[in-house]
């Protein structure tokens, strides 16, 4: 239930009505009152407010000044009860001179009352005074204090709202859908896309991958595997893998100072560089690379299927860009799966083969060049065209089946 604020009233027995500490007047008919001690039925209670009630998410607090009626006797605790029970008070403040109550809302003998827009607990303050020792007069009249707290019945009636972590299905498939991932050449200081695609061997590659999340949950991305081919086909020879492993700069160990950018600029965004090459054995004018970007949850701690790791040849050692240290020895043995889990369960992941590169007409002086390449296009092309083949091949069998036996 709601926490709600401390409202304390006075009762004025001249005009018949509540009021705060500002002076201005409230009736019992508004509702957004959260608690308030109604004080109507009765006389001569302190001006200095003798009750004061907090409604809490399953209790109440009820403070009561042992100078009861404002005139500076002091009455005795063992004289208020809370509830037809007679709950007895529960604490006794002698510096404040108080009386604390502090029971569950549904103790006391408490009635709950279920009104069109709210929940109303009622509960009533007693004073019950005794004689003194050897005396038979009283100074002072019994007195009764309604206590009402009420609770929005249409409202969240939680002091701290629930803020779910967790993606729900049919969000994730949406996620899955719209998720635009992307690879840049960019200049040496990462603040635009390289305008130009000429390299010399020997220059370095600045390499940016990333993910429009748009209006999903917080991504990490990373770049699970990154080969360099001579042809569009992931699968075809030769192949180079530059990153391999589920996120291992592989090209890092050779004589190269490939590495990933630590830290990243942000956590939808993977930056890497990596030194230009070629294939020895071969003059092809184009190098195609081909990269598997996924993402995972920003909140999910990285894991060796999960992780951007580069090789250090100052330490001898992988190095994560986030995460532990231990993430990175799979680089090493070349198994990177988790026991028992093919792949992680909070990740979305695209093959990306929107990159060619390769040598243009300079090719003689080692300059490379980034090209577009649809080759997801390509290879769903030549399916279609297989597939329009064999039903034509079918339709002329059937033909000439049908022809044959017409003749006999």
């Amino acid at each position: 239930m709601l926490g709600t604020c401390i409202c304390i009233f006075l009762f004025n027995s001249q005009d018949g009505a509540c009021r705060d500490f500002g002076g201005s007047f409230l009736f019992w008919s508004q509702s957004y009152s959260w608690a308030w001690v109604d004080a109507s039925q009765t006389r001569g209670l302190s001006a200095l407010t003798p009750v004061t009630a907090k409604c809490g998410e399953a209790q109440v607090v009820v403070t009561v000044k042992r100078d009861f009626f404002g005139t500076g006797r002091l009455i005795q605790a063992s004289d208020l009860m809370l509830g037809s029970p007679g709950c007895q008070p529960t604490s006794l403040d002698a510096a404040e001179e108080v009386v604390i109550f502090d029971v569950g809302l549904h103790e006391c003998g408490s009635a709950l009352q279920m009104m069109p827009d709210s929940l109303v607990y009622s509960i009533t303050l007693y004073y019950r005074p005794t004689p003194a020792p050897n005396a038979i007069i009283l100074r002072t009249s019994p007195a009764e204090v309604p206590i009402e707290c009420h609770y929005p019945r249409r409202n969240n009636v939680s002091s701290k709202a629930i803020r779910p972590t967790w993606v729900p299905f049919s969000s994730t498939l949406s996620a899955e859908e719209k998720l635009s991932f992307s690879l840049r050449l960019m200049t040496d200081d990462w603040s635009a896309e390289r305008t130009t695609n000429g390299y010399q061997l020997g220059d370095a590659m600045y390499i940016q991958a990333a993910v429009d999340t748009n209006n999903h949950m917080p991504l990490r991305l990373f770049v699970d595997r990154c080969v360099a081919t001579l042809s569009p086909g992931r699968q075809s020879t030769p192949l180079y893998p530059i990153i391999d492993y589920k996120g291992c700069l592989v090209d890092g160990k050779s004589d190269s100072n490939s590495t990933f950018v630590s830290p990243r600029p942000k956590d939808d965004v993977l930056q890497f560089t990596v030194d230009t090459f070629r294939f020895a054995e071969d003059p092809g004018d184009l190098i195609y690379i081909t990269c598997h970007l996924k993402v995972s949850a920003a909140g999910q701690t990285p894991d060796p299927e999960n992780k951007a790791c580069s090789f250090s040849k100052a330490t001898n050692r992988w190095t994560p860009v986030e995460g532990t240290q231990d993430i990175c020895a799979c680089c090493e043995t070349g198994n990177c799966d988790l026991p028992d889990q093919s792949r992680s369960v909070n990740t979305w992941d695209r093959w990306l083969t929107g990159r060619r590169l390769g040598r243009d007409a300079a090719a003689k002086q080692g300059v490379f060049s980034f090209l577009q390449a649809p080759g997801t296009l390509v290879g769903l092309i030549l399916i279609a065209i297989a597939v329009i083949l064999a039903l034509i091949t079918l339709g002329i069998l059937y033909y000439r089946k049908r022809r044959s036996g017409s003749k006999k």
